[in-house]
Parts: C-alpha cells; sequence; structure tokens
C-alpha cells in the first residue's frame, strides 16, 4: 500500500488521453463522492499532472490527486490556516490563499515545508490568487456579509498592496496571457472586469467584460487564447468566455455548485473542477490548452 486512496471510478483511455474522436464538454467524475469535504476548493496542477485541491478529506488539508483519480492527503497547514485559491510560480513552488489566517502560504513541493509568504491583517479573507509573468500574485478578497471585495497585488518578494478597493464580492481571478489584464468576477453582483496592469503591477481603471443576470460565480482561469472558463455557482456549469465577453459554450459539471477548477493532462486540455454539491473531482475535455499548463511546459 503506498497511502493513497482509491478514489477513482471508471474513465475511458481516451478521454484521459485526448484520442481522436473522444466527446469534449461531457464532463465525467474523477473522484468518489465525500472523497472532499464541502469546502473543496482551489485545484491547480503540477508540471507532472497531479491535481491540487484544498480540504481532502478533512478542513485544513491540501489534496494531491493522480489523473487517473489516486487521492492522498499532501499536507495539513499549520494551527487553524485553511486553503483556498492555489497557484504555482516558474519554479513549481505553490501558493496558497489561507483565508482563515489571512495569509498566502508557500509549499515546497519537494519536502512539503510550510511557510507564510505574505500577511496582511487588512484583508477580510485572501480568497483566490491569480499570477503573472513575472510572479507577482494577485489575490481577491471579499467581505461576504457586506457584499464587498478588494484586490491585493503580492510582490515575487512577499510584499503587500492594495490595489484595488471598493469593489463587489470578489472572487475568481487570473492574469491574461500576455500579462497585460486582469480579470475579476463578482460573485454577489454577478459582473465580470477587466483592469489593466502597468509596469509596475498596479491596476488602472476597470472595464465591464460581461453582466449575467441570474446564478454566481467563483473560480475563472484562462486557455492559452486568452479564453476565460468560468464556473457558474448554483447553475452547475462551466462557461467558456472570449475576453470580450462571447460565450463560446457551457458545460454541465455534474453537481449545482462548482467552485474553481484549473486546467491539466498530458496536453493541458482537461479541465478539472471542483464540485461542492458532491464533494467531488470532475473533469471534461476541451479543444484549447490551459494558460498554467502552458507556463509548466515553459520551465
Amino acid at each position: 500500500m503506498d497511502g493513497r486512496i482509491p478514489i477513482m471510478l471508471a474513465i475511458g483511455a481516451s478521454l484521459m488521453l485526448g484520442a481522436v474522436g473522444e466527446d469534449h464538454d461531457r464532463a465525467t467524475p474523477l473522484t468518489e463522492p465525500g472523497a472532499f469535504t464541502p469546502g473543496i476548493e482551489g485545484p491547480n496542477c503540477d508540471a507532472d499532472g497531479a491535481i491540487y485541491a484544498v480540504n481532502f478529506a478533512e478542513q485544513g488539508t491540501i489534496g494531491r490527486v493522480t489523473p487517473e483519480g489516486l487521492g492522498e492527503v499532501f499536507v495539513r497547514l499549520p494551527g487553524e490556516s485553511v486553503g483556498n485559491g492555489i497557484v504555482f510560480d516558474a519554479e513549481g513552488r505553490m501558493f496558497v490563499a489561507d483565508y482563515v489566517g489571512h495569509n498566502v502560504l508557500r509549499i515546497d513541493p519537494e519536502t512539503r515545508a510550510i511557510a507564510v509568504f505574505a500577511h496582511e491583517p487588512a484583508m477580510n479573507q485572501p480568497n483566490d490568487l491569480a499570477i503573472a509573468p513575472d510572479g507577482t500574485l494577485y489575490a481577491s478578497d471579499p467581505n461576504w456579509s457586506e457584499g464587498t471585495g478588494q484586490i491585493w497585488k503580492i510582490s515575487p518578494e512577499g510584499a503587500v498592496d492594495r490595489v484595488a478597493s471598493d469593489q463587489g464580492t470578489t472572487n475568481g481571478i487570473e492574469v491574461s496571457p500576455d500579462g497585460n489584464w486582469l480579470y475579476v468576477n463578482e460573485s454577489v453582483q454577478r459582473n465580470v472586469w477587466k483592469f489593466p496592469i502597468g509596469e509596475d503591477g498596479s491596476l488602472g481603471e476597470r472595464q465591464l467584460i460581461r453582466r449575467f443576470p441570474d446564478f454566481g460565480f467563483d473560480g475563472m482561469r484562462c486557455d492559452v487564447d486568452g479564453n476565460l472558463a468560468i464556473t457558474r455557482h448554483g447553475k452547475g456549469t462551466v462557461i467558456l468566455m472570449t475576453p470580450d465577453g462571447e460565450i463560446l459554450r457551457e458545460i454541465d459539471v455534474l453537481g449545482k455548485y462548482p467552485s474553481n477548477l484549473c486546467f491539466g493532462g498530458p496536453d493541458g486540455k482537461t479541465v478539472y473542477v471542483t464540485e461542492v454539491e458532491h464533494t467531488r473531482l470532475v473533469s471534461f475535455r476541451v479543444e484549447t490548452p490551459g494558460l498554467a499548463w502552458r507556463r509548466h511546459q515553459a520551465r
């Protein structure tokens, strides 16, 4: 026994390997229901294709799941810390939004050592994270009780600056492939915005991409063409949308409350979604690789 929990469901080889004729945009469960807690969030993939998501088996953990669906506890976060969004930098280091401790944690993937990379008491909570090509992090920071939010910039050295305030409930966040734009959605207000990123990492005036009439948002990630994949919390779907707000298609993800998503798989064309209703990971295939996957290939 290697300590991993056998949580795989049957997945056809063509789905995982991207064979000719595969069924794109059809979600399939990757893990059994109950593999995670209802706090399942923040998936991201490392360069080897493993999927990481928070609150595997118990709160305060980060789980690692193979593309075949085998899961294990990767780390237990210290103290009362609980993770949310996860990103990897160019060196393969993991950064985790710790919404309880008002921290961004950094985890060494080899030693599994955990350190506080950035701490800011003025945060409501760091929720989701995005990373720019130069290693700058951006954190969304909603205040759910007030229906407001803000955005923080964390330099590669760990310096924290508030770069936007007086926002709605900022949640999903992502940097465009060219590093020139920051995309942010607001879960309660149902808006998707973009901000120009200055040379110093500051944000210019926001521009509305699209306003939706119903349901909420959560996670958001780009593919290599700059299109946005966004979870529709309460609707049970993921939409694929151009940077100008045109909806390309919508995928049912087998549960009413998808939280976050990431791109991975051997070719970057598998989308993994954390699905709260059944506390599991699901996946589906798309035609365009994800941005984070491409950055892994450049290492």
